[in-house]
């Protein structure tokens, strides 16, 4: 225990290193705090996108879930992995030309303020509850590591003081260096724990030999999840990665519009084995512990191995935790800062002063997550359903980019705020769950209240030229696409 101990606090020394080591460029302006100067690099685009999706749902819940459904669990990192290179070819360079902020800031220059309002507070709900899950798996993880010493809530604790502090010293600067280091750290912890854990068991096949029957094959594709299952997992994951503030803000950090597009594409490649390797460890793991609680299958069976394998292994995946709770917690920040307290109450204050604000709230929020985070349980379940709220950004991004002529100025407005009320009805009404999955249900009501909307709405968006866009950037935002002006 010791030896897994030291590798833990030799690994959160080096993040706050990184931190403090970063804090002066942070300190410079508000967008060398949030946005990194907007200096990142293709490297730097890649592991940040590898970051923020190889977290709590990418580790430890594809495990839980691999418990249930087999290797197809899996397909939960395959569907972020496909998000990204989507984000890259589609959105990533756009968004980076537009030298935008956040969706809610781009909503306003073309829809209106209301748009601006309840796309911020409907993102910032999405980004707090996935922060809350990551103090989850991060609680799970040191409990497991070191018993002696953490609770599970314990741990929550731990985890949400590194998340928190780290976030607060470097922003999006320290994040982006701090991936590097715990990107590496999970593909050679994961990688070498898949296999020990395969060479101690006999290999795949022997595992699969003591699985209980099942009515899916264990390691065939699609498991016990089902075609409908793993295609709304793509779509979710391809509709949050285009208008998730995580990585909007990571594309917008880039230096310029084909580095933002090369770095999501790169991230994808590095995103797509982590989920099915975790889910190997999730089947070992019930092979093993037949009575393991699922949410502690895999700090369970890493747990199995020796000292220093599983310290490392253990350290990854907390590393996992704390590259994506810090860029989404940074998200989350950057939406009530500059699209809630900038925007409609001080306006005009300082730079120096809004990095101090900035901090404030990304305070507030975390401790606010970590209240969601005692209170929530399914870590998989839970992230799915939150990240579908994202459909109804990604369906006026996709109108104002694609087909303008038929965006109106409520357009935005009214999306989302049918997609909200969308989720809700979903949880209670059990008879409209025909569908499968929240994502189809989310798609149907926001593309019917768009287009509803430009039958009754007269008022067109506004025309580029209202808003100060020059003609380089429109012609990066809009490509081929013919600008429909009235």
């Amino acid at each position: 225990m010791s030896i897994q101990f030291i590798i833990v606090c030799v690994y959160i020394a080096l993040l706050f290193g990184i931190s403090f080591y970063v804090k002066h460029r942070a300190d410079q302006g508000s967008a060398d705090y949030l946005f990194a100067g907007r200096k990142l690099t293709v490297t730097l685009i890649a592991f940040n996108v590898t970051g923020l999706a190889v977290g709590a749902a990418s580790t430890v819940g594809v495990a839980e879930n691999a418990i249930s459904v087999g290797l197809a669990a899996g397909w939960y990192n395959a569907a972020w992995a496909i998000g990204a290179v989507i984000m890259g070819v589609a959105a990533a360079g756009k968004y980076r030309a537009l030298d935008c902020s956040t969706i809610p800031e781009l909503f306003e220059r073309y829809y209106d303020k209301r748009g601006r309002m309840i796309s911020a507070v409907g993102l910032a709900i999405i980004l707090l509850v996935i922060t809350s899950l990551q103090y989850i798996a991060g609680g799970a993880i040191l409990s497991s590591l070191m018993p002696d010493m953490f609770t599970m809530q314990g741990g929550m604790i731990v985890s949400a003081v590194v998340f928190i502090g780290i976030t607060l010293i470097g922003g999006l600067w320290s994040s982006g260096l701090s991936n590097i280091m715990s990107v590496a750290l999970i593909y050679i912890g994961i990688l070498y724990s898949t296999t020990m854990v395969l060479y101690n068991n006999g290999g795949l096949g022997h595992i699969v030999e003591q699985l209980p029957p099942a009515d899916f094959g264990w390691l065939s594709p699609l498991g016990g999840l089902g075609l409908a299952v793993v295609l709304g997992w793509i779509c979710v994951m391809s509709t949050q990665a285009i208008t998730s503030q995580g990585t909007v803000q990571i594309a917008c950090g880039a230096k310029d519009a084909k580095t933002a597009r090369r770095g999501f594409i790169w991230g994808g490649i590095l995103i797509f084995p982590i989920g099915f390797l975790c889910a190997i460890l999730g089947l070992a793991a019930k092979v093993q512990f037949p009575d393991v609680n699922p949410t502690m299958a895999l700090p369970q069976v890493v747990m199995s191995l020796d000292p220093i394998a599983s310290g490392v292994t253990l350290a990854a995946l907390w590393a996992a935790d704390v590259s994506t709770a810090c860029t989404i917690l940074l998200g989350a920040g950057t939406l009530v800062s500059q699209d809630i307290y900038k925007r409609f109450f001080k306006p005009n204050i300082q730079d120096q002063e809004f990095i101090k604000v900035n901090r404030i709230i990304i305070l507030v929020l975390g401790l606010g997550t970590l209240w969601l985070a005692f209170n929530a349980v399914g870590i998989l379940k839970t992230m799915l359903a939150g990240l579908s709220l994202t459909t109804a950004f990604t369906v006026v991004f996709l109108f104002t980019v694609f087909m303008p002529q038929l965006c109106r100025k409520s357009s935005a407005f009214y999306t989302t705020v049918v997609g909200l009320i969308g989720l809700v009805i979903w949880g209670i009404f059990p008879e409209l769950q025909v569908l499968g999955h929240p994502i189809y249900f989310e798609w149907i009501i926001c593309t019917a209240t768009f287009l509803l909307t430009a039958v009754f709405d007269a008022e067109p968006i506004k025309k580029p030229a209202q808003i100060g866009i020059d003609n380089e950037t429109k012609e990066a935002f809009c490509g081929d696409v013919k600008i429909y002006e009235r």
